[in-house]
């Protein structure tokens, strides 16, 4: 298989991990449905990807209408769905004691409820298909707690379950299931942390963390694997990092 003319869904298109992997496909010439919160930069991203075929939509995850129109513009623009990454996600770590409910939702809504909501958005297409392949990024703390990250690794955790018991239901319908589980990445993905000495701590790792481009080649290869083999998970760190 190759990843040339496949038709691949990326939410979380508009930085880090979804922004390196788009423009890892674009140049081996998928076919791609981008979405993201911000308008101005999936339109830019895609600018600057021209010549390639890329279609963007404004896309909250959490809400399923918007993911259910992110996957009709694939079939609209281009009459089947190969692929979707999962990736949006977010990170607010804190202490279970500083009852930060809000960040903990936001959590729950996105890193969950948020993959939930692709895989309901594709799995009629790809099971009518009989073919097809649902990436998500999970984590190193889909693995592994430390403290401080109990919600995090919660979510991560659950994504874990999640996708292991897609790929047994749908096995017969030959849809591959595939988790991106990096550790510490260099992205922004700390602005999402509300505590300033936490968020600036986190910010001096990621600064020394896998660049998202490397994780944009681990998702590539997944999706140029034989269609009759599924990756499942790609578990991957920087070499530092010991847990």
């Amino acid at each position: 298989m190759t990843i040339k003319d496949k038709v691949v869904i990326v939410t979380g298109a508009s930085s880090g991990i979804g922004e390196a992997t788009v423009r890892k496909l674009a140049q081996e010439g998928a076919r791609l449905v981008i979405g993201a919160r911000s308008e101005d930069k999936l339109e830019d991203l895609a600018q600057q990807l021209i010549p390639a075929e890329i279609v963007t939509r404004v896309t909250d995850v959490r809400v399923r209408k918007d993911v259910e129109a992110l996957a009709a513009l694939a079939l609209s623009q281009f009459g089947r769905i190969d692929v979707i990454f999962n990736n949006a996600g977010i990170m607010p770590v804190s202490r279970l004691d500083e009852f930060k409910t809000n960040e903990w939702n936001d959590m729950v809504d996105t890193n969950i409820k948020g993959v939930l909501n692709g895989i309901a958005s594709v799995l009629p297409t790809m099971e009518k298909q009989r073919s097809g392949q649902i990436i998500t990024t999970d984590s190193v703390a889909g693995h592994i707690v430390h403290e401080g990250t109990a919600v995090y690794a919660g979510t991560k955790f659950a994504v874990q379950a999640i996708m292991d018991g897609l790929r047994q239901e749908e096995a017969a319908f030959n849809i591959q299931t595939t988790m991106i589980s990096p550790g510490v990445v260099n992205t922004n993905l700390y602005q999402t942390i509300s505590d300033d000495k936490t968020r600036q701590a986190t910010q001096k790792s990621e600064a020394k963390g896998i660049p998202a481009e490397d994780v944009a080649d681990a998702v590539a290869y997944a999706i140029d694997s034989p269609a009759g083999t599924s990756i499942n998970e790609i578990l991957m760190r920087p070499t530092w990092q010991v847990m």
